[in-house]
C-alpha cells in the first residue's frame, strides 16, 4: 500500500509559543518525520490544498462552491455547467478593537430550519430574483449566478479567526458585493431568530461570507484509489473525481489488513485544524496526542513490516505547506537523528 495523509495544522500557527510542544510524547511520529525526506509547497491554505491535490484548477477563485454543491443539492436543483456558483456561508462576525474577526459553524450550530428562516430573510431583503441564496446545507449557503461577478474573494478557512478588515471581495465588482455584505449584517443584527438564539446563549449569525465561486470545473480523473475521510469538502471532491469514498476506520491495524491495495489511498485527518485556528492549545495537544496512538504507532509499524511501502505526510498552517515522505526503507536510516516535534515546527518560518 502506498498512503497519502494530510493532516492540516501538524504544526501550531502561532510559532512565538515554542513551548506548546513541552512534554509531547510522540516517538512514533517523531521516527516517521526524522526518517522522511521534506519537501516545502506554497499552497498553505486548506481549501486551495486540497483543490490542487486533486487538480482542480484556480479560477478567479477556488471553486469551492460548484464542486461541493454536486453532494449538496440531493438532485433539488438542476445544474447548469454554464451557471457561475458562489458561496454564502452563515458566520458571527465579532468586533475587537480595530478588528472584525470571523468564526464559522464549527463554533455553532444551525439547524436546516434556522438556515431556511435565515435565506428567506436575507433574499426577500435584497428583492433580487437573479440572485437568490439557497441553503442546500445548514452550514453551507450556495448563490447561481447567470454571469461571473468580476471578483476575487478568500476562502471561508483562511478568513476564520482573522481580521477580515483586508479580506472582503476584491475587484471590479467588489462595491456591489461589499455593499451586500454591509446590508446583510443591518438586516441580521436584531433579526428574531437572533434574538432567539441569544436568549438561549447561542452563537447569532449576522453575517455570510461570500467565497469559493466559480464554475464547475470539466471532469477529472481520479487521484487515488480510494479516499477517507470525515470531512465535508474532501468528500465532494471524492464524488466529483468518482472515486471510492469512505469515513476514517475506527481499527486503523484492522483496516491495514484488509485494505492491501498497491495503489496510493489518500486519508484526511483534521481534528487538529480548528483547535490551531481557534487557539485552543490544550485540545490541540490532546488530539495530538491521541493521533500518536491510534494512527502515527500502527502506520510506522505497518511501513516496518512493509505493509505499507510510500507513507506521504503532508501538512498546512497560517505559515508553510510541508510534506514528509518515507519509505519501508528509509526507516533504516540510522543516521537519521530523531528530532522532537519542535525541530520541524521552527522550520516553518
Amino acid at each position: 500500500m502506498n498512503l497519502h495523509l494530510y493532516i492540516p495544522s501538524l504544526f501550531w500557527s502561532d510559532t512565538t509559543i515554542p513551548e506548546i510542544y513541552q512534554d509531547l510524547y510522540l516517538p512514533s511520529l517523531e521516527k516517521l518525520l526524522a526518517k522522511s525526506k521534506i519537501e516545502k509547497t506554497d499552497t498553505t491554505d486548506f481549501s486551495a490544498w486540497l483543490c490542487n491535490t486533486f487538480k482542480i484548477e484556480k479560477q478567479h477563485d477556488w471553486p469551492v462552491a460548484p464542486v461541493m454543491l454536486q453532494t449538496d443539492k440531493n438532485n433539488h436543483i438542476t445544474v447548469s455547467d454554464k451557471d457561475y456558483w458562489l458561496r454564502a456561508d452563515p458566520v458571527h462576525l465579532r468586533v475587537e478593537q480595530n478588528h472584525i474577526m470571523l468564526a464559522d459553524s464549527n463554533v455553532f450550530e444551525l439547524t436546516q430550519d434556522e438556515a431556511v428562516q435565515y435565506t428567506s430573510a436575507i433574499n426577500q431583503c435584497l428583492n433580487d430574483e437573479l440572485l437568490i441564496v439557497l441553503p442546500f446545507h445548514s452550514s453551507r449557503w450556495y448563490i447561481r449566478l447567470k454571469d461571473r461577478p468580476e471578483i476575487h474573494t478568500h476562502t471561508l478557512s483562511s478568513a476564520t479567526c482573522q481580521n477580515i478588515n483586508n479580506l472582503l471581495p476584491t475587484g471590479n465588482d467588489s462595491g456591489k458585493w461589499r455593499k451586500m455584505f454591509n446590508e446583510i449584517q443591518m438586516l441580521l443584527h436584531d433579526h428574531p431568530l437572533n434574538l432567539e438564539r441569544a436568549a438561549r446563549n447561542q452563537i447569532v449569525i449576522n453575517s455570510v461570507w461570500f467565497w469559493g465561486g466559480g464554475l464547475l470545473p470539466q471532469s477529472i480523473q481520479p487521484v487515488y484509489s480510494n479516499i477517507w475521510s470525515d470531512e465535508p469538502f474532501s468528500r465532494a471532491l471524492a464524488d466529483f473525481s468518482l472515486t471510492p469514498y469512505k469515513r476514517l476506520p475506527d481499527n486503523i491495524a484492522k483496516w491495514l489488513q484488509e485494505y492491501r491495495s498497491e495503489n496510493w489511498q489518500f486519508i484526511v485527518l483534521d481534528s487538529l485544524l480548528n483547535h490551531d485556528k481557534y487557539n485552543n492549545a490544550l485540545a490541540w495537544r490532546e488530539n495530538l496526542k491521541k493521533l500518536e496512538k491510534t494512527w502515527f504507532t500502527p502506520l510506522y509499524t505497518a511501513l516496518k513490516n512493509n505493509q505499507i511501502k510510500t507513507l506521504k505526510i503532508s501538512t498546512t498552517n497560517e505559515n508553510a505547506a510541508l510534506n514528509f515522505i518515507v519509505t519501508s526503507n528509509s526507516l533504516w536510516k540510522f543516521w537519521a537523528t530523531i528530532k522532537p516535534l519542535s525541530f520541524y515546527a521552527d522550520s516553518q518560518t
